[in-house]
Formats: C-alpha cells, structure tokens, sequence
C-alpha cells in the first residue's frame, strides 16, 4: 500500500521541535512514571499542585481590566464580579507603571490609555469602593512601582478595618523581565532586587497570604519567543530573584512559598500544555536541587495563565473567540491556578463590557460544560504528550545552563544575549506568516470578508485626563504637607540607610503622597536605567 503523501515536508511545534508522524511506546523508552511524572500533589508535581485539582477547586477566573478613572475600572469590576469573575486582575495606565503623576508633562495623552490611573491613596480607594478585600482575590500588574502601590493597597485596608492577614492575592513584582521585553523600569537592575527582596521580607511577617512576585513569562512570549524560551528565561530570572534574597540574609523557605508565576497561552495547544507540565517538573527540582529548598510548597509552580495578546488579529475579530477559547483550553488541560481570557476586540480597542462577559463566559463554559475538569491531568500518559514534555524540559535546561555560563541572568540581559534570542525568533516567526508556512486565518490565507463588526468598540473618554488632574490636585491642596514630607523624607532616610523600605513607603501613602513624589525620591537615590544594550 503506498504512503499517503503528507501536506509538508516537515511539522514542528512554535519552538522548531519537530513532530513525528505517529508517538508510540518506543518514544518513551526511557520514561518513568515516578521520576518524570509521580502523582499530583507530589514531586516532582507534573501532573499538578495539588491532589485533587480541579476536582476539588477550579482555577481563578480573574479578568485583567482597568481603564481610564478610577470610577470607571471600578463600575467594570463590579460588572465582572456580577457575571460569576471570582478574582481581580488591574490593569495600570503607563505613568503610573512608570511612576508619573498624570499632571506630569510626559504622561500628556497616555493617562487612563491602557489601565488605570493611580496618582495617590484616594484613587486606590475609589478603585476597590464596594468591592470586599478580604474575600477577594486582587492581581496587580506591576513592576517597578510595585512597592508603592502595593503599600497604597495596605493602606485602603487598614483604612477600612480590614487585617493584612485576611488579603490574598498578587503583585507582579518583576522587574527583569522588563528590561528584556516591556520596557517599563524605572531604576537600574541592583537597586531594584533591593526593593524586590524589601517587599518579599515585609509581606512574609505582615501580608502572609499574598504572593509578593509573579514571575512573568507572558511578557517575554509576547514579545517573540518561543514557549521554551517563554519557559526558560522566566526561570532564568526567577532563580537571579532567589540568588538576591538568600544573598541579602532570607532563608529560601522563608519566601519561596510565596512565588508565583504569569505564563502565556498561545495557540498551538499540544505544546502549551506539555510546556506547563514541564515549567511544574523544572521549577521543583531547581528549587530542591539547587537551591536546597526543604518546604515541599517551595517546590511548588503555582501560576496564572493569560491567553495571547499577540495572536489576536484585527481582521475578523469574532475568529479570536476561537483562538482564546484554544488557548484557554491549553491553560487548564495544563493545569493552571488562574486564567485570564482575551477579550476578541482587544487587537482593535479596549474590551467591551459585551466582550468581556464573553471572555468571562468562555472560561464557566470550559469549567462546566466540557468535562475536562473531572479528572486530574486528563491527557497524562500519550505518547506525544509525555514525550513533547520531556523535550521542552531538556530544552529549557539547555537554556539555563547557557544562562549559567554567560555569568547569570543580569549578565545575559547585559550583553544583549537575551534580547538577540528574543527578537531572532519574532523575526523567525513573522517570516513563517508572510510565507505563509505559518497560516493565520483571516490574515494570511481564508481572508476576503468585508462585514462590518458586528459591534462597537470601546475607548477613554475625551475627559478622563482632565478628570484625573483635577482629583490629584484636589487631594494636594488638601492633605497636610507637613505630613508628606515626614513621609518622603522617610523614604529617603530608609533607601539611603539600607533599612526595609516599605515601612517607609507606606507611611508617605498615608500622607497621600503620590506616585511622582515618592518615585522621584528613590531615583535621586538609585538613578535611573538607561539601557546601553547593543542588538
């Protein structure tokens, strides 16, 4: 019988890992049950965090949102919680991720653009009014001004009667990844672990629930890379984390119980599910082996998933729906604790509040209707699968090793190493759609559809910078200056002497001082990057 001829020359996965015709035994010769999978809850944790699952417990839904004011982010959370959302994701606007007040000239036309503005305590406030911290779970997306706004966060509870012991939930809190892929730093590498390890110290003895760093692979993929680079520098830069934490006097069970980590979903859903098997197998024998972590839960990858903003197309808009509803599959066949769906407007607008209950109603969906959830690890044991894992944690080590030998992540961000491996692969990738090796329907091939959307878009208000400015300067003439100066000069004296910043900081929010004043403290002090890197 003669062999059906294949429609390509070769298949690989988005990572060049080239996929056999057909898996058998025989590819997993070297295979065993005990060491590379065990059972879930158990080292080496492949099949999952904890024993029960989903079965027990489903994953956070936790929509990202925040926009234009305060109130506004606040109306579409509380229009999210209504819908069944059982967690919070904030999205902050660009000064305040770099730390601008939006009276500042450089934040002109990006206040409220693509999060919320966070100027002082008051719009903290106004962002949760209503909303009950103590039974929900908060995500913040940030990074170098993290140790503020967690501390403003603090504050609202304090303010209302709330005990830190009683909030969970996570800053992101990383801030070497923005130096390879985002951009949004503000001070130079050293002095920013140092805040890093501040608000670990601080947070282990007074927030213990929350999780102070949300190691972030999602901004690495989105910039081009791969999911075994996705994979590898995400753990490139957790291990630097650990490194300065045990290096400024933490024992590594003190802290590691209380990282977490932020992937990407993409659409190719074999491979993106092995990668989050093989990111639990990698992390529990990194922090047992080399970093001789003794508590099991520091072994443990705990994560939230967010699907692919990069994968979202402008053209035909309702096919992302498709391409979220893929890749959130991928997340939770993966295992994740959370999940973030992509709303299918979001390569052309800020979500709607139709798109994103569609978003929101795609995850319950998952969760309720597909059965996927009634077991644990549903898809362990194929051939395909199991071997598919093994290869991207051999890759991923590959990687870190590299890594090693250049001197260390800061080393390899340094000399450019990182960057050059990124963009070499956005440029591989970009290459495969314009030749249409890649299909992407809708915009490389099945294109031609000239309906108009099917519904309207959504974007900030005209009056929303205006809006924010006058609040700030109302909470300025208002507060007491001879408060806020106690409060900044604390911040000095703590960033000057070495002592743990956020006491510090969280006694200048109190003062309502603002975003500005305390960033341009700790610059005067720390300096600020300048990238110098040669690509």
């Amino acid at each position: 019988m003669s062999q059906q001829k294949e429609r390509k020359n070769n298949f690989a996965t988005s990572s060049k890992i080239n996929i056999k015709s057909l898996y058998t035994p025989e590819d997993l010769n070297a295979f065993s049950s005990d060491v590379q999978l065990g059972k879930p809850g158990f080292f080496p944790f492949t099949r999952g965090v904890y024993p029960t699952m989903y079965r027990g417990r489903l994953w956070t839904m936790r929509q990202y949102a925040g926009f234009g004011t305060a109130e506004e982010s606040n109306r579409r959370y509380r229009y999210l919680l209504s819908k069944g959302q059982t967690g919070l994701s904030v999205a902050f606007d660009l000064p305040t991720q770099i730390g601008l007040d939006s009276d500042h000239p450089l934040s002109c036309g990006e206040v409220g653009k693509v999060g919320v503005a966070v100027d002082t305590m008051e719009d903290m406030d106004i962002l949760f009014d209503g909303i009950p911290l103590d039974r929900v779970s908060v995500s913040m997306t940030i990074n170098s001004t993290a140790i503020i706004l967690l501390a403003m966060y603090l504050a609202i509870a304090e303010k209302r009667g709330i005990p830190w012991t009683s909030l969970n939930g996570t800053i992101q809190n990383d801030i070497l990844k923005e130096y390879i892929a985002r951009g949004t730093y503000i001070y130079p590498p050293q002095p920013s672990l140092r805040i890093i390890t501040d608000i670990l110290a601080f947070c282990r003895v007074n927030v213990p629930n929350w999780n102070t760093m949300s190691i972030s692979g999602y901004h690495i993929r989105e910039a081009g890379a791969t999911a075994v680079q996705e994979l590898a520098f995400t753990f490139a830069d957790a291990a630097a984390y650990v490194e300065a934490a045990v290096q400024a006097g933490l024992e590594v069970d003190y802290f590691a119980p209380q990282l977490s980590f932020f992937l990407a979903a993409h659409n190719d859903l074999l491979e993106e599910i092995a990668k989050f098997r093989a990111a639990r197998r990698i992390w529990a024998r990194l922090m047992r082996e080399r970093f001789q972590a003794k508590d099991p839960r520091s072994w443990m990858f705990r994560f939230h998933t967010q699907t692919s903003g990069a994968t979202l197309q402008a053209q035909e808009p309702e096919n992302n729906v498709i391409r979220v509803t893929l890749q959130a599959l991928a997340a939770t066949l993966g295992g994740t604790q959370s999940l973030h769906t992509n709303s299918r407007d979001e390569a052309l607008s800020l979500p709607s509040r139709e798109s994103a209950r569609i978003a929101l109603r795609t995850q319950q969906v998952i969760a309720h209707e597909s059965g996927i959830t009634d077991t644990v690890d549903p898809l362990g044991g194929s051939y395909y699968l199991e071997s598919l894992t093994d290869r991207i944690e051999e890759d991923v080590n590959r990687y870190l090793q590299k890594i090693e030998d250049l001197g260390g992540m800061l080393k390899a961000i340094e000399s450019g190493y990182i960057q050059r491996e990124i963009q070499d692969s956005a440029y591989s990738y970009q290459k495969a759609i314009e030749s249409r090796e890649r299909i992407i329907v809708g915009l490389n091939d099945f294109t031609g559809s000239e309906e108009p959307l099917s519904f309207d878009l959504e974007f900030p208000g005209e009056t929303v910078e205006q809006n924010q400015v006058d609040r700030l300067r109302i909470v300025k003439n208002r507060r007491s200056s001879k408060d806020v100066q106690a409060g900044l000069a604390a911040v000095r004296k703590a960033a000057l002497s070495g002592s743990n910043l956020f006491p510090a900081v969280l006694q200048a929010v109190r003062a309502f001082a603002t975003m500005g004043e305390i960033t341009t403290v700790l610059t005067a002090i720390f300096g600020e990057y300048k990238e110098s890197v040669t690509i």
